[in-house]
């Protein structure tokens, strides 16, 4: 049994049920994607749109690829056909894009919304209040019967986060914490475009016993699967 294997059954074990596992492949080979694949997982996650077409081009069809990266509205249309869930909605100018891209070319993704919730400022997303100010512009439009706007192809999930990189555990418990406030906020406005608004992903190889304890249900993991980036597990 490979290292590969080996990691994502014991992540299996220990993992909740109802949390999800996104496997983050960025960089990995088709080689080291296709020993996870065998061990079970079928949710991998990329960043670079370029990398995420060829591996979905060539690996197996069952796969279910999130993007979790920084996405560009000139690689929506290489990154959409081929992904079930994007992580990194992290403004409303991107969200109304994909919207846009997905009606003139008839298709349809599910998608989170970025939260910025850490102290670094380079980290992207947004606001709590810019977040309840776009999801109340789509009601309105949606009351007014406004089909521009109105997130009819593009589906919105849930909230994405990302704590500080830091060995204070006390400051990423209360990102999380926050976090997860946001999230219940968001789902107590009952609005009907939120009706599947049920996944809270945060919780990377570092800080995700924190993040299941405070409330994630889908944890994205790269190194604690493949080994440092660079490293090859065989």
């Amino acid at each position: 049994m490979g290292h590969i294997t080996e990691n994502i059954l014991s992540l299996r074990q220990e993992l909740p049920s109802g949390v999800e596992l996104v496997a983050v492949s960025k960089f990995k080979s088709g080689e080291e994607i296709l020993e996870a694949y065998e061990a079970g997982q079928r949710v991998f996650g990329e960043s670079r749109p370029q990398e995420l077409k060829e591996k979905a081009m060539t690996l197996p069809k069952d796969i279910e690829w999130h993007f979790i990266g920084h996405l560009q509205s000139n690689k929506i249309k290489m990154t959409v056909p081929y992904v079930k869930l994007i992580h990194s909605v992290d403004t409303p100018k991107l969200f109304f894009e994909i919207e846009k891209w997905c009606r003139q070319n008839g298709y349809s993704v599910d998608v989170l919304l970025e939260m910025h919730i850490a102290s670094e400022e380079s980290k992207q997303g947004f606001s709590d209040d810019e977040v309840l100010s776009f999801l109340e512009g789509i009601e309105k439009a949606r009351q007014a019967g406004y089909s521009e706007g109105f997130p009819s192809q593009v589906r919105i999930r849930g909230i994405m986060g990302m704590a500080s990189l830091t060995e204070d555990e006390e400051l990423i418990r209360k990102e999380f914490g926050h976090l997860n406030s946001v999230y219940d906020r968001i789902r107590a406005l009952g609005w009907p475009f939120l009706e599947q608004f049920d996944l809270k992903s945060f919780g990377m190889t570092h800080d995700y016993h924190i993040a299941v304890e405070l409330g994630s249900n889908m944890v994205r993991i790269g190194t604690k699967i493949f080994g440092p980036r660079g490293v090859r597990l065989s």
